[in-house]
């Protein structure tokens, strides 16, 4: 699945002008499943290591996981920003990949460019949201 999520998440960043290349990439969420500091077997990660080697600068928003600790499979030099409309405003796109009950749907509707929502967290059609 995570390459599927790297192609919409490439599709929707051209439907608006916007390469992959030098994107500012937020994934909310790196926990393995909702509302815990889980990143065994996490899909997120996944999604953090295909598109950075595809040029993209990506980022972390996660409650429950404020520093990535040095995994099996490599350390990540990655620190959790807050989630707020700056953080989220500051990005080229959001990737919605665990959805915590701490991520407000409206706050992301309103503050972020552009969504790609893996989880559904988001609800009804919005023109910058595309679901994977």
């Amino acid at each position: 699945m995570p390459e599927y999520v790297i192609s919409r998440t490439i599709a929707a960043l051209n439907a608006y002008g916007k390469a992959l290349k030098c994107a500012h990439i937020l994934l909310l969420g790196i926990a393995y499943k909702k509302d815990v500091d889980d990143l065994r077997e996490s899909p997120a990660l996944e999604l953090l290591e295909g598109l950075e080697a595809l040029g993209a600068k990506v980022s972390y928003c996660d409650p429950h996981i404020p520093h990535i600790p040095t995994l099996r499979r490599g350390h990540f030099a990655h620190t959790s920003l807050p989630f707020n409309s700056q953080t989220l405003a500051d990005c080229d796109l959001a990737l919605i990949a665990t959805a915590h009950s701490a991520f407000d749907p409206k706050l992301i509707s309103l503050h972020a460019p552009l969504v790609v929502d893996t989880r559904g967290l988001l609800r009804g059609p919005q023109p910058t949201v595309w679901r994977a």
